[in-house]
């Protein structure tokens, strides 16, 4: 659906260029959900805007379903943006409309007919779960409800793609989980491709197939969201993926000589069987968690853990045998063995 080709961006300020993205390189999938993560600063609305061509790319090329899309004249240009919509994270409502009118401005923009219009409007408020706030204003709506809305407004055209930008951000927890499920469950019925741009790795867990890290204006790392969870190459997906790293690699000097301390890691492990709680039941052996940063994705396991195994040389070989022989489970000394 979506290929990115060497595609720079450069922005002349007063003392100079400031290249914001640097040569990317993407493929994203008909039918996926894939997901553009970095930190603040990283070029990710940026490049979400070169998509749809809100930002011209200095360099380089963007190709959706076949069509490049800085070939294509201004009115071309107009009419295939109805085809590739957009939310953000502050929804951007017209506050003067009404739910209903906000849904049916853009059909209004393409010539649709003010009933035709409007019996989709109210489809789509079904779709997201509010039929009863067709006459409500945005002003009477919770954050989670004007999200709603602007998903709505943002399927009118019948989109092939959805660029979500930020787009649960300003949402509370609950709120955040409930908008993804709508997203998901969208992607799903209507077979749209979603491009979610965010700094939240819990989003890119809930929700996507694939993921891009994003740093410096620069993609350092891509892959299936599973496999950048196991095995995260770089410094700015550590960051993302195990924000805490920091206490799982804690200074060596603070455990005493005879601690017999393992780093376990979760590639995928089954969560139907604890690995601590397993052990202490089949071994009888107990160990000490000193820190752990795991993660269930689609029911395996995903991320490391610091273990204290027993100071006692037997049983603490015991139990980097029993671990070490776990599915999905790698194991390595930290100090001690």
């Amino acid at each position: 659906m979506i290929e990115i080709k060497h595609l720079s961006k450069s922005f002349q300020m007063k003392d100079g260029a400031v290249q914001a993205l640097k040569d990317i390189n993407l493929t994203i999938p008909d039918g996926s959900i894939y997901g553009i993560i970095g930190m603040s600063g990283a070029g990710k609305s940026t490049l979400v805007r070169c998509i749809n061509l809100l930002e011209r790319p200095t360099e380089g090329s963007v190709v959706i379903d076949g069509t490049a899309m800085e070939t294509l004249s201004p009115a071309a240009l107009r009419q295939r943006r109805r085809e590739i919509t957009m939310i953000f994270q502050q929804f951007n409502l017209l506050m003067q409309r009404s739910c209903l009118k906000n849904i049916c401005f853009p059909m209004e923009l393409a010539g649709v007919k003010k009933a035709e219009a409007e019996q989709r409007a109210r489809e789509l408020l079904q779709t997201v779960g509010l039929p009863d706030k067709a006459e409500a204003y945005p002003a009477q709506l919770s954050g989670g409800q004007k999200q709603r809305i602007a998903i709505a407004r943002a399927l009118a055209t019948n989109p092939k793609v959805l660029l979500c930008d930020e787009a649960t951000s300003a949402l509370d927890p609950n709120t955040t989980q409930s908008i993804l499920t709508l997203i998901r469950d969208i992607n799903r019925k209507l077979g749209i491709t979603v491009v979610v741009i965010t700094h939240q790795m819990s989003v890119v867990e809930a929700i996507c197939d694939r993921v891009a890290i994003l740093d410096k204006g620069v993609v350092v790392e891509e892959g299936s969201v599973k496999e950048i969870f196991a095995n995260p190459k770089t410094a700015a997906a550590r960051r993302l993926v195990a924000p805490n790293g920091g206490a799982a690699a804690r200074d060596l000097a603070s455990f005493a000589p005879d601690d017999h301390v393992v780093r376990v890691t979760f590639n995928g492990s089954s969560t139907e069987k604890p690995l601590v709680a397993s052990l202490a039941a089949e071994t009888g052996i107990l160990v000490s968690v000193l820190s752990a940063d795991t993660r269930d994705l689609s029911g395996q396991c995903y991320g490391s853990m610091l273990l204290r195994l027993p100071r006692d040389v037997d049983q603490a070989r015991k139990a980097f045998d029993y671990i070490s022989r776990q599915p999905g489970v790698t194991v390595e000394e930290v100090t001690g063995l």
